[in-house]
């Protein structure tokens, strides 16, 4: 396929705004009415069918307008979705509303998460941050009935693990309090090989609880990324393609499998160290769940001490201009909050 002209790079771009804005086959005189061009529906048409013939429209049935293939959406994505930022107003709105919350990790993803649904409306996913070596930032160990006591370990980054401990006899709060700072003090900032590493300042108490701390760790050490927050699920089901099939609910089927959702992760933007957006239009051939579908993705946080990922999914269909800008000015916010977050 050559390079193509001009004026069939402005009617590619026109029919696929078009198709985006009414989930309808274009004509060439819907062209010409809607934005007023100066030129015929004849020479609309015949553009239209090289645009075909390259593979960039395709016609759906016989006297029907045209719609864009996949590689038509991804010659738009590469080469003609500019690198805009969104509305000035909506960037101070979108940062109010983080600035606004408390300094609360697991907040903060529930907000992304409700703001790249709201903003591109389709679904979005956001995973909370994670290192690929978990250390430990703090410890709290807090009584709550009888001899259980709850575990709760922070991890720098924000990622959060508990676990329910069952104490052979009581302990009192005030010595559970004392027993998480003393491992916290000996062990703040220390991986697995750290924590791993007796003491003898230890109690025996605290000695059983470090180990616990250092399963928790090596499981957060397994996981390709952290909690997963998702939202606007209900936008894909409700587009006009997508209403009563199984093609949307394959779909968001792989974001809610953990196992599924990790493999599309780790052989995206887990792999690439770059930030920066990744579109995936039709499952590039890889993930037959969302041929059907673009995945719009980018990291945010500090890599080599913790990142995530966040993004949309929605059908091939979508505004892509205003679903990758929006990616890309909340990736970069995280990650402003979540670094000031790991450096206190």
């Amino acid at each position: 396929m050559g390079e193509l002209s001009e004026r069939q790079k402005f009617i590619l771009t026109l029919v696929i705004h078009e198709y985006v804005r009414s989930a309808q086959p274009v004509g060439s005189q819907t062209l010409v009415d809607r934005y007023a061009l100066d030129m015929s529906s004849a020479t609309v048409r015949n553009e239209m069918v090289a645009l075909t013939e390259a593979g960039y429209l395709r016609q759906p049935h016989t006297s029907a307008g045209r719609i864009p293939t996949e590689e038509g959406y991804r010659y738009f994505v590469s080469r003609m979705v500019r690198q805009s930022e969104l509305p000035a107003p909506i960037q101070r709105t979108i940062s109010h509303q983080f600035y606004q919350t408390r300094h609360d990790i697991e907040e903060w993803m529930r907000l992304a998460a409700s703001v790249l649904a709201h903003q591109s409306r389709v679904a979005s996913l956001v995973t909370a941050p994670h290192s690929e070596q978990a250390r430990l930032k703090h410890l709290e160990l807090i009584s709550t009935r009888g001899r259980q006591v709850l575990m709760v370990l922070v991890l720098t980054g924000g990622e959060i693990h508990q676990q329910i401990l069952a104490l052979p006899e009581p302990i009192s709060q005030d010595k559970l309090t004392e027993a998480a700072n003393h491992i916290t003090q000996l062990y703040q900032g220390q991986d697995i090989n750290g924590t791993n590493v007796s003491n003898s300042n230890l109690s025996a108490f605290e000695q059983v609880v470090l180990g616990l701390v250092s399963g928790l760790m090596g499981q957060s050490n397994a996981l390709v990324a952290g909690e997963v927050y998702l939202d606007g699920l209900t936008n894909v089901l409700a587009e006009p393609e997508f209403a009563g099939s199984e093609e949307a609910r394959r779909a968001l089927h792989l974001l809610e499998e953990r196992s599924l959702l990790e493999d599309l992760l780790s052989r995206t933007v887990l792999r690439s160290p770059a930030s920066g957006v990744q579109v995936l239009i039709g499952g590039e051939g890889t993930w037959d769940d969302l041929r059907q579908c673009s995945v719009v993705l980018a990291r945010y946080g500090t890599p080599g001490l913790a990142t995530g990922t966040l993004g949309v999914l929605g059908p091939m269909r979508m505004p892509y201009g205003r679903a990758i800008s929006t990616v890309r000015f909340v990736a970069n916010l995280l990650s402003d909050l979540v670094t000031e977050t790991m450096v206190e």
